[in-house]
Parts: structure tokens; sequence; C-alpha cells
């Protein structure tokens, strides 16, 4: 079980993206910048770029001015980019970084350091529980490469406050069972397009499958609509989230994490419905 616990002492992507954007509707229907590289994002005609045509880390669980009582678990999304473990290259995949009431690098070309206020997250995890005594701290997420360069890839500052620490509160009670999700997973009834599909895995390491490591996976999204084929969209490249504005249909999908050394379904979500008017 992948668990960290935090205690404080290209052209045809483009021309796919382009066309699926247009069947999305005035919400989408805009051809992305010149400069807008889609080299990470999943290829099938489904997939379109998100709105803000740049790649992001963010916390998918937390808000900001959130009070909450410690150990928590800070849950990790990366939109535009996948995840790679630490030591490994995989184009511009990376692994998740925590920070701690620290602000984002001065200087983008050294490596972050490895201290209590620097936490790593090499093995290609999605989550942390972070175990911290009372008080208000500031979190941010950074995504950096094999030799921890930090990329242009972060989120925003969130601020929280710890209102109370539990010391007998074991890790495993806050993460609950090894799982795989699609956040929000109840039912969604019509949806709008795009539609943005997040997914989390507790437990479990997420990878770019040209490494092909051992004890990793990767995300495969199929969706099925009564007498169509399936279609299956795979996030080979770590991706944790996608965009898609897929044509009118009643729709149930399929989210397995597929083991990256052997291509075997590794475990399988519970399914989420929605319709497309």
């Amino acid at each position: 079980m992948a668990l960290r616990v935090v205690r404080i002492k290209a052209s045809t992507i483009l021309a796919l993206a382009a066309a699926a954007c247009l069947l999305a509707g005035p919400a989408s229907a805009q051809t992305p910048p010149a400069d807008t590289d889609l080299a990470d994002l999943p290829s099938h005609p489904w997939v379109v770029v998100p709105p803000s045509w740049s790649p992001e880390a963010y916390f998918t669980n937390l808000k900001d001015g959130a009070s909450v009582e410690a150990p928590f678990v800070a849950r990790f999304g990366l939109s535009m980019r996948g995840i790679v473990p630490a030591g490994k290259t995989a184009g511009r995949a990376g692994h998740h970084h925590l920070l701690i009431d620290q602000p984002l690098p001065l200087d983008f070309k050294k490596p972050l350091p490895f201290t209590e206020k620097y936490v790593h997250f090499g093995k290609g995890q999605m989550e942390a529980v972070v175990d911290l005594p009372p008080g208000s701290y500031t979190l941010r997420l950074v995504l950096a490469d094999q030799g921890h360069i930090p990329y242009f890839v972060y989120s925003k500052p969130m601020r929280i406050t710890v209102t109370k620490q539990n010391k007998d509160v074991k890790p495993a009670d806050v993460l609950g069972p090894q799982r795989i999700e699609v956040l929000g997973a109840a039912d969604r009834g019509a949806v709008q397009l795009p539609m943005r599909m997040q997914f989390h895995a507790s437990g479990y390491n997420v990878s770019h499958t040209s490494p092909k490591l051992d004890g990793t996976g990767h995300f495969r999204l199929t969706l099925e609509r009564s007498g169509q084929k399936s279609e299956v969209i795979e996030l080979d490249g770590g991706q944790t989230e996608v965009w898609l504005s897929p044509p009118r249909g009643d729709y149930s999908t399929k989210l397995e994490l597929i083991g990256n050394a052997d291509g075997k379904a590794m475990v399988q979500a519970k399914p989420v419905s929605f319709s497309v008017r």
C-alpha cells in the first residue's frame, strides 16, 4: 500500500483536440492558442482542452480557508500533465511535492530540498496523511521532474486551520480502504459540456506507462452507451483527469487502474452514469 504520512516537528493531438472543442459547442468551441502544448492530453477524439489551457496542480478535497482536525488527508489533482515516480523520465510527467508554509521556489532550476516542509511523493502517490499541531498553515503543491527540479506546474496557496490534533488516530482510519474512484461518484444526471472527470487512487501508485514500473498503474476510462461501441480512453501518460465532449446519449463509465508491468486490471471503481443532452 502506497502510504505517505506527513508528520511535522504535438500536431496530431492538436488537430483532434481542436476538432473535439468544436463538437462541444460555445462553451469550448475555440481553437487553443498556438503556443498551447497538448502532448500531455490523452489521445481520443472526445478529449478537449481544459478551459484554463494551462497545466496546474491542485487539491481535490481541500478548500481555501477550511478548518480541519489532524490527521487529515490531502488529495492531489493534476491538469494537463501526468505522474511518473521520481528518478524516471517520461515526457513532462512528474511527481507531487507538498510545500508547507513555503513560497514557490525562487529558482526553478534547482531541485526541491528534502525537509519536513518540502514533502516528496516520489512513488506516484496521489494523497498524503498530514498530521500537524493546531495552528494556521499554507499548503501548496508543486510538480517536479525525476531529479526533483520543479516544473512551472503548481497549485494556488491553500490556507487551512488545524483546530485539533488527534493523537490516537491511525493513518488507515482516515484513509479508508485501497480503492480508485471517480470524484463526485454519485450519478451525475445531465451534464454540461465540456465535462471534467477527475480520478483518484487511494493506496495505489500512479505512473506514466513507459517506465513499466511494477507496482504502478494508469487509469483506463471506458464509456458505454446503448447500441454503440465502447469508447476506451487510456490515460497512459499518468494523467489523473480528463475533459470530455462526448456526443449526445446516456453513458455509464468503467474506470480501471491498469498495471503498468503486466497490463492487467488492478482494481475497478464504482460505475458512474450521466446523460449528454
